[in-house]
């Protein structure tokens, strides 16, 4: 499956909605984990501004990965971003979408605080 390097280098990133515990099944209400490490996966949605627009992304994060209070509007950092386009089919109808992924999404508070005290 392709993935595509996010650059969050220009982007103000904050929290939109504090981190949930990513849910693989509803109906049995299985936890998603890592295919690699076994982690559990989270979701973090974020507010993604760049070129002057502003998107709510939903992005999957392995638990250890989520560094510092993630309450809303916290700015974070995004470690190794990746879009994955995606399509599949639901009772009859096509649907598509990017999901978004990264390695971690680390709180960016502290270091704000820090730069105003300065």
């Amino acid at each position: 499956m392709r993935q595509i390097p996010v650059d969050t280098a220009g982007a103000v990133v904050m929290v939109a909605k504090s981190p949930q515990v990513k849910v693989r099944d509803r109906r049995t209400g299985e936890v998603a984990t890592d295919m690699e490490t076994g982690a559990k996966l989270m979701t973090v949605d974020v507010m993604f501004a760049a070129n002057e627009e502003v998107e709510i992304l939903s992005v999957t994060v392995p638990e250890p990965g989520i560094t510092g209070e993630l309450s809303m509007g916290t700015p974070v950092a995004l470690t190794g971003l990746i879009a994955r386009p995606w399509e599949n089919d639901f009772n009859g109808q096509k649907r598509h979408g990017i999901a978004f992924r990264a390695v971690a999404v680390t709180s960016l508070a502290d270091v704000v605080a820090g730069s105003k005290a300065a």
